[in-house]
């Protein structure tokens, strides 16, 4: 991979190429399918934010919510617990706007909730906390959680916990979106959630049951108003 060298008239262009090819080559290294790629990186990465491990971190033993099993795969009884979840932002006449959204594909419907600024990053934490608020008020034993956000994915994945331990800091700064993250904690501790990456915008003719509720909470968390897509 990324044989041969690259044309350069100057040493630190020369540097700055072998830096990008290292992280590239490390983050496109094989591993576990489930877990995010270069892609997610550079397309769905808070902006200005950090989230990578250093290598003594990826050591670190934490504890991690379980992936949960392919939606279609979930016990009959189980799927009653399962939501999907999405968040978008968006430009309206001046403002951005954020929006989250949840479904639950037994009942065939979905709930929303929207606010001012933030980003479709932000947008996806409101609509795990409004996942949350439905299971807590139905009083669920358990929640399956959908997700297509591989941020969402990790942080709960083992993530969280790491930054709990270090105060909810990283490399001595707060973490983006502390207030949410820390809610968020607070509630998983009391609730058994297990998490699944869930592919987004998979074509109809390789759409499954699971890409096909995960693009129906895709279309719900759309706001409906001229505007310019920021995601």
């Amino acid at each position: 991979m990324f044989k041969g060298k690259v044309p350069s008239t100057h040493h630190a262009t020369d540097a700055t190429w072998s830096k990008w090819i290292a992280l590239i080559t490390q983050r496109a290294r094989i591993g576990n399918p489930n877990r995010p790629g270069i892609l997610e990186i550079i397309t769905n990465w808070p902006e200005g934010e950090n989230f990578g491990l250093t290598d003594e971190e990826e050591q670190e033993q934490v504890t991690r919510a379980e992936e949960a099993p392919p939606y279609n795969q979930l016990p009959a009884e189980e799927t009653r617990y399962a939501l999907f979840t999405d968040g978008s932002c968006r430009i309206v006449g001046m403002n951005r706007k954020w929006k989250a959204a949840v479904r639950s594909p037994t009942r065939q419907v979905a709930q929303a909730t929207e606010g001012a600024g933030g980003s479709s990053q932000l947008a996806e934490l409101k609509a795990v906390q409004l996942a949350l608020d439905t299971a807590e008020r139905e009083k669920w034993p358990k929640l399956y959680l959908y997700t297509d956000s591989w941020m969402v994915a990790n942080v709960l994945w083992g993530w969280l916990d790491r930054w709990k331990k270090a105060s909810w800091q990283r490399r001595g700064k707060p973490i983006w979106a502390a207030d949410e993250w820390k809610d968020i904690a607070t509630r998983v501790e009391k609730l058994p959630v297990k998490v699944r990456h869930v592919d987004a915008h998979v074509p109809k003719s390789g759409a499954n049951e699971e890409h096909r509720n995960n693009e129906q909470v895709d279309q719900a968390a759309k706001i409906e108003v001229s505007k310019i897509d920021l995601d």
